[in-house]
């Protein structure tokens, strides 16, 4: 086997092959004048398990084109078998057509990446409306969790009294990480009206005064959700608030809101590389490979 660290993961691809004491090497990734992307591997794949590590972000349109030109290549070259470990797996919002004329975005990235791919390993997908994401794939899929290392991390590193969902969809990653550090678990109500605009609330009353509030979710994006649950937990007297997810984005000065809204820190796993990202995930990757 053979570890590949692509553009936007050479980082986290480095750690998953010493875990596994294999191989690593970083894809060559170039542009013509043009700006067309130009990949090479730097070393021969012929009869090798050829394993390509490739968060969907930053840039997830080039992240994609990169993973298809790989995984094409790699194969064309006598690959044995080529796996795709997206630690964030992007286009996985737009499953269905909300508006008229829409792409169903989920659907045909998965089917583009599921004909060059055999098999495809993602930490905690941002697809709450398909069950079993193998189906839109066509190939071997798992999807890991990373509960227990947000847990662990909460442990040894933070106060915590409670925690905190910022709304339904992220109970699963609350409820899972309260039971493990044997705390309270909270879930707050929200109503979106836009990307960039929402409401959260309590479904019932919440005695917070004085204690140390940790918000958990899968995702922070634009920030506005957790911002909101943020400015909601302070408001009922919580002492401290810190932010704790899987995936950072940080898109549009989302930590910059997250600070003036009152968060004492903001964590986050490496699945995407950024200043945040506390979290080491590798061993769950290279664990499952």
């Amino acid at each position: 086997m053979i570890v590949i660290g692509c553009s936007n993961s050479p980082k986290l691809a480095s750690l998953v092959a010493q875990r596994m004491r294999c191989r690593f090497a970083a894809l060559e990734a170039s542009r013509f004048p043009d700006g067309e992307l130009l990949v090479r591997f730097p070393v021969g794949v012929k009869g090798r398990q050829v394993v390509l590590v490739q968060s969907f972000q930053p840039q997830p349109q080039e992240a994609l084109v990169e993973v298809l030109l790989a995984a094409s290549t790699a194969r064309e070259l006598g690959a044995k078998r080529v796996t795709l470990v997206a630690p964030y797996l992007g286009y996985m919002r737009q499953d269905a057509r909300f508006q008229p004329g829409q792409a169903v975005s989920a659907l045909l990235v998965a089917g583009l990446v599921g004909k060059l791919i055999a098999r495809v390993l993602t930490i905690d997908p941002h697809a709450h409306r398909i069950p079993e994401l193998q189906a839109i794939f066509g190939c071997r899929f798992t999807r890991l969790t990373a509960n227990n290392a947000l847990a662990d991390f909460i442990r040894s590193r933070m106060r915590c009294d409670v925690v905190m969902g910022p709304d339904a969809e992220s109970y699963q990653w609350a409820e899972a990480i309260a039971a493990r550090l044997g705390v309270p678990a909270i879930v707050l109500r929200k109503k979106r009206y836009s990307s960039r605009h929402v409401r959260v609330r309590f479904a019932e009353r919440a005695e917070l005064r004085g204690k140390a509030v940790v918000i958990t979710d899968d995702i922070i994006s634009t920030g506005h959700t957790m911002v909101e649950a943020v400015k909601a937990a302070k408001k009922q007297g919580a002492a401290q608030v810190s932010c704790v997810a899987v995936h950072g984005v940080f898109a549009e000065n989302a930590m910059q809101r997250l600070r003036k809204a009152g968060a004492k820190c903001v964590v986050t796993t490496n699945t995407i590389e950024n200043r945040q990202a506390r979290i080491d995930v590798a061993a769950l990757i290279a664990g499952a490979l």
